[in-house]
């Protein structure tokens, strides 16, 4: 090879060797693995619930006279005392009702005033027929017949008087249904809903008509949807808390009162042997059991239908040493598991650790780390 080739190729050598050297400086190291601090806080184990806020009052105030409604004294929102006067319906055909009956008594009493004094007639009657027949100053038909008037006369004001404890029996029927035509409140209460308006007529001969609903806001009941798979795990006296939609910020804390034995949807099913298709239908739909817990509402803040978010407290620890669970590995022989933490010089150390609450994001660690160690979530990224 001559000179000049000797040269070139040394050129192109040298070339190589510092692409070499540049690609070693620059060639791409493996990231780092994604790690979280282990820090102390608080945890729990909770069923979550949808919820439905309702008043643990709640009253259809109806009437139970037929007629046009005439005036209504409430309005939507107001807060109204038990046995306030709501609404009045037109009392002019129970007003005529007490008349018809109060005429019908009245006639019963004047007509038992003519069989008294038709009784006392015959009763003098019978008294003169047992001197007079003893003498044989009378015949003993006559004194028969005196003794049959006295038992007509005894037995027509008997009949008499049942009949006025009839009439006695209407008119207090007749005065208690034109006490109806005023509605007023039974409870304590806010008007909710306006049901029947001033001037519509309400029939209750057919059924009891709606006029207003009353809540008693005071204190709410929170009816939460509890599924299947949860229900075997909660009872009453629980511990709970909520936040609703508009305010997710405010927890609301109570316990549960009750669990009802058995889903809403359980009144809606077809009966057994009947051949609808309902039944069929309920088994597969989820099943929700409700669990009902009591909150205050002294400001009012919480209302008929608001939606609540409700954990029911399994388990909790405060100050616990928690580490997201993720960063668990696999499990020993004796079931502890492995977790990895990354040491101040950056390599990883396995250590055993045992774990106590586990909410499915975070777990508590009850041994085998210390606050503030760095701990590997999963596996690093490529």
């Amino acid at each position: 090879m001559t000179r000049r080739g000797l040269v070139a190729l040394a050129s192109v050598a040298a070339v190589v060797a510092l692409g070499m050297g540049a690609w070693a400086v620059h060639r791409p190291r493996s990231a780092p693995p994604l790690t979280a601090v282990a820090q102390v806080k608080r945890i729990e184990d909770s069923v979550l619930a949808n919820g439905t806020i309702a008043p643990v009052k709640l009253v259809s105030v109806g009437g139970q006279a037929s007629g046009r409604i005439l005036a209504l004294h409430v309005a939507l929102g107001d807060e109204v005392k038990k046995g306030q006067l709501i609404a009045e319906i037109d009392p002019s055909t129970e007003k005529n009702a007490l008349a018809i009956a109060q005429a019908a008594l009245d006639q019963a009493c004047a007509q038992r005033d003519v069989l008294r004094a038709t009784l006392k007639q015959a009763d003098l009657a019978y008294k003169r027929a047992q001197t007079t027949y003893p003498a044989e100053a009378s015949s003993e038909a006559d004194f028969e017949a005196a003794w049959a008037a006295l038992n007509s006369a005894q037995a027509n004001v008997a009949a008499l008087d049942a009949q006025i404890r009839s009439a006695e029996v209407s008119v207090d029927t007749a005065r208690v249904n034109l006490a109806f035509t005023k509605v007023t409140a039974p409870i304590d209460g806010t008007v909710v809903a306006i049901v029947a308006p001033e001037g519509q007529t309400v029939n209750a001969v057919q059924s009891a008509p709606t006029v207003v609903k009353l809540a008693d806001l005071s204190t709410m009941t929170v009816k939460a949807q509890i599924s299947e798979a949860d229900v075997t795990r909660v009872h009453a006296g629980q511990k709970v808390y909520f936040t609703t939609l508009g305010n997710s910020d405010h927890r609301y804390e109570a316990t549960l009162r009750a669990v009802e034995p058995a889903p809403e949807s359980l009144a809606a099913e077809t009966p057994a042997g009947s051949g609808g298709a309902a039944g069929g239908a309920s088994q597969s739909a989820a099943v929700y059991y409700n669990g009902l817990l009591d909150i205050p509402n002294p400001d009012r803040t919480l209302r008929p239908s608001m939606t609540a978010e409700v954990h029911i407290l399994l388990r909790e620890a405060r100050n616990a040493l928690v580490i997201p669970s993720s960063a668990l590995g696999s499990a020993q022989p004796d079931g502890r598991p492995t977790v990895q933490v990354l040491t101040a010089d950056g390599h990883e150390q396995t250590r055993v650790v045992t774990v106590g609450i586990d909410s499915h994001v975070d777990v508590e660690i009850l041994s085998g780390l210390k606050a503030g160690d760095r701990v590997v979530l999963g596996e690093p990224p490529k």
